[in-house]
This record gives structure tokens, sequence and C-alpha cells, in this order.
């Protein structure tokens, strides 16, 4: 019987997953809102396949992911997040083989063959993540200016002290549309995936002072 761990806190994105992984036969799904909930499940389950949001969990770095892949060896992941960093896919898809990765705009067949494949403990990547990681290099020589607009330093200070979109687009009596393009451009700019790792990026550049922060 496989055993799966829907690691995401989008209820949309949980109940397609959700229907994907009881497509692949007899299947025990549980979920997790966040990293305390993973890994307990993950200790009742040490060979789990866990279907993650990444951005949506604030992992300290890529490092912390390994890590706990390192503690339970016998799981295998399968990544499914938006706007992932260049540097964040080339690393993943060069230092483990445990990890597949797709993007939820990704089709429905390639998500359900990283779900077959995980089965097997085969790793599958997506065309447009594979794309990503091929002009890993090319990007990291071509990348065009990317320091932070006042704005965007500003939200990121916001973020920092640990204040939601809709809670910054309230107080800057901004739309949260607006308030979410300006986090994607930041994380893009930076080149991280999570808000803790944009914070922590942003107090080592001396973009904001650490111990006035939320970290």
């Amino acid at each position: 019987m496989a055993y799966f761990i829907i690691a995401d806190n989008q209820d949309l994105t949980r109940i397609g997953v959700q229907s994907l992984c009881e497509g692949v036969g007899d299947s025990t799904i549980d979920f997790a809102s966040n990293k305390k909930e993973l890994l307990l499940l993950l200790r009742e389950n040490e060979n789990a396949i866990i279907v993650l949001d990444y951005t949506l969990f604030d992992f300290v770095d890529v490092n912390e992911l390994f890590i706990l892949h390192q503690r339970f060896p016998d799981t295998h992941w399968i990544l499914l997040s938006d706007e992932l960093s260049s540097d964040f896919t080339h690393r993943v898809a060069i230092e483990s083989y445990a990890f597949s990765i797709v993007t939820k705009n990704s089709d429905q067949d390639d998500i359900s063959r990283a779900i077959r494949l995980a089965l097997r403990r085969e790793r599958f990547i997506c065309q447009q993540v594979t794309d990503q990681i091929l002009t890993f290099n090319y990007h990291k020589e071509k990348r065009e200016d990317n320091k932070l607009t006042p704005t965007e330093i500003d939200i990121l200070r916001e973020i920092a002290l640990g204040k939601t979109t809709k809670e910054i687009a309230g107080d800057r009596h901004s739309s949260f549309h607006t308030v979410n393009t300006h986090r994607k451009n930041i994380f893009r700019k930076l080149e991280v995936n999570t808000a803790y790792e944009a914070i922590r990026y942003a107090i080592r550049a001396g973009l904001i002072d650490g111990p006035d922060y939320y970290i």
C-alpha cells in the first residue's frame, strides 16, 4: 500500500492531488499544513511519498529539506510549487535523486506521472523545470540588475515583521494583487522561494536590520 503525505496549505491543490494519488490504486493519504505536522507524520511513516509545496512551508533553506530527507532516507518527495528559483531547482536536481519537481501549471498527466514514478522511487522533472535547469548558468551570467525598489524593500520589511500579504495590503491601502505581485518580484530578484529565505538574504545583504525583525 502506498502512503502519501500532501503538504500544501491550498485547499484546491489538496483536493486535486488527493484525487491523483487515489488514482494510482490502494493508498493511504494524510495532510500536513506545517513543518511540525509533516515531521510527526514522517516519524510514523518513514517510507512516505511527500507531495510538498516548498514555497508554502518556511524551510530555512534547501539544506533543511535535504537534512529532513537524510533523516528519513526511505522517503520520496514530489515538489509541487510555482516559481521555484533557478538556484534551488539546479541544486535539487544535482544533489538528490529522491526529489521529483513539477509545477502547479504542469499538465495533469505530468503530475500523475510524477506520482506513479515515485511509487517506484524514480524521479520525474517536468519540462518547464528541466528547461530552467538547463539554462541556469546562462541566467547566472546574463541576469539583469536585481536591486529591490524602495517599495519592495518596504514590503520586505513588513514581511519580516510577520505580516501576511492581506495585512500588508490593508496597511498600505493597496490591493492584495498589487502586494502579491511585489512579493513575487522580491522573491524572483533575490532568487529565493520563501519569506524566511527572503528575510535571511535581506539581513545578510544589509537591506534590513536583523535584530528588529521576526525570523
